[in-house]
């Protein structure tokens, strides 16, 4: 008999009942090296719901370390400390108007899935104080457990761009526009509270058409009505965020110093 019949003859299985206490009986095997037993095979039931567990648990921290390096990279990026704790809970929506701007969040927050293959644009329009940004950080909030996430104004996002220019400038122009059509939700705050200048509409261009080639999909906060935005965005950008785009205004008074019970 040879090395490899002996090994052969040497190892084997046995097998008996067993009881999970979450999942009743099944058969255990065990390996024998001769006589000796090795280890006996858990539940496998158990060992099922353990490796999904387990394959969740890495692919949240995936998420977590993309999230991490993105915002190393764009350390301008990320949800403003004043918004952090917002949720869709802590949203009062006490007219039928506020009820249906909730429920619009939560719609693309709970179906993000399906926003993130569409490439959906949700633009949020009214002025100061009326909710806009404590919505839209819920819906970050939200995503950001599965998805990365960026936060950040518009004219920030320009001067990303516009650090690129420098000579000593550690990343090219390429590689952060590259970086902000990679993000799976990007959140463009105060659009249309810059000058307007022509290199702005450029760089906002610039952002807004690699996510829509890219089928990605974006959150604009904006003070403007529809002519206004698009006055300040341009045609060109305009005409592609109203190709699948969800525009839900918010038009009432601010409520900033209800809030706070404040009077002013």
């Amino acid at each position: 008999m040879d090395v490899s019949s002996k090994a052969a003859s040497y190892i084997s299985t046995t097998q008996r009942s067993a009881q999970c206490d979450s999942h009743g009986a099944y058969d255990s095997t065990a390996i024998l090296l001769g006589t000796k037993v090795m280890h006996w095979s858990a539940c496998p039931h158990c060992v099922r719901q353990a490796n999904v567990a387990s394959r969740a648990s890495l692919a949240q921290q995936a998420v977590a370390e993309r999230q991490r390096r993105l915002e190393t990279r764009l350390n301008q990026a990320g949800i403003p400390l004043r918004f952090r704790e917002k949720d869709f809970a802590s949203f009062v929506a006490d007219t039928d108007d506020k009820e249906k701007a909730l429920s619009a969040a939560m719609e693309f927050a709970h179906h993000f899935a399906h926003h993130r293959s569409t490439g959906t644009t949700m633009v949020f329009s009214g002025m100061p104080g009326t909710g806009k940004s404590h919505l839209a950080t819920a819906i970050a909030r939200h995503v950001m457990g599965k998805h990365t996430v960026m936060y950040t104004s518009a004219i920030d996002a320009v001067r990303m761009i516009r650090d690129t220019w420098r000579r000593d400038a550690p990343q090219s122009e390429t590689q952060i526009l590259q970086v902000l059509a990679d993000i799976d939700l990007l959140i463009l705050d105060e659009v249309g509270m810059q000058y307007g200048s022509e290199a702005e509409q450029i760089s906002l261009f610039d952002i807004i058409d690699k996510r829509y080639r890219n089928v990605m999909p974006s959150i604009l906060i904006t003070n403007q009505n529809r002519h206004g935005l698009r006055q300040f965005l341009g045609d060109r950008s305009f005409d592609r965020l109203r190709e699948n785009s969800i525009w839900q205004s918010f038009d009432w008074a601010s409520q900033r110093g209800q809030v706070m019970n404040l009077t002013i």
